[in-house]
């Protein structure tokens, strides 16, 4: 079953706790959390003390995106905070195995992430250390962009690559993703789809949600 983590950066902060309510509520599995620095994307989101905040108000499932340089300085901290797994990019480090290791050493799960731009292959030294991996379909940092069906094509290799392996690891799709082009991201292999607009936009979050599944 496809599932469905909506990226809280499309929210009304005013009222975050009750809007990842709502999507809890409506049969979302996770809430992606996306966390910009300003330096790896040119944008700024919020961080270890909304993560932390925002724990105390939910059991779902938190998918914490790290869109920062140098994650294995915080990796621990986001762990602590609440975040069940953590991605980072292996764009923003030179210790992928590293913060691997130190996000299964904490207990959560692990997954790496890669921009369009950076060829999927990369992520292969790593798939039989990771639970999941991130294939973004749009440039990081800015919600509601266009989809870059183009990136469909990385989706496609890495499925080979993890059944040609017989590995269990998730494919998120990021970027763009709404109920028209869900489709084409799970008939590529994406398991895991992230949606900001497409579901936070919808006062019926639980249709929305549907939809994209």
């Amino acid at each position: 079953m496809t599932k469905i983590s909506p990226s809280v950066l499309a929210c009304d902060f005013a009222k975050m706790g009750e809007e990842v309510d709502s999507i809890f509520k409506g049969g979302a599995e996770m809430a992606h959390l996306d966390i910009m620095d300003g330096v790896f994307v040119t944008n700024i989101s919020f961080g270890l003390p909304v993560v932390a905040s925002l724990r105390r108000s939910t059991d779902i499932f938190f998918d914490v995106h790290l869109m920062i340089i140098e994650p294995e300085r915080y990796i621990k901290r986001f762990i602590d905070a609440g975040a069940d797994l953590v991605t980072f990019h292996i764009e923003a480090t030179e210790h992928v195995e590293e913060c691997i290791n130190i996000i299964k050493d904490h207990g959560a799960l692990a997954a790496v992430s890669v921009k369009p731009n950076t060829p999927i292959e990369e992520v292969y030294p790593y798939l039989e250390m990771c639970d999941m991996v991130l294939v973004m379909t749009v440039e990081p940092g800015y919600g509601g962009q266009a989809f870059m069906p183009e990136c469909l094509e990385k989706v496609r290799k890495l499925k080979a690559e993890i059944d040609k392996r017989g590995l269990h690891v998730d494919i998120q799709v990021d970027g763009g993703v709404n109920a028209e082009n869900a489709p084409l991201c799970r008939e590529a292999g994406a398991n895991i789809l992230v949606a900001g607009s497409a579901v936070f936009k919808y006062e019926d979050r639980k249709a929305a949600i549907d939809a994209l599944r």
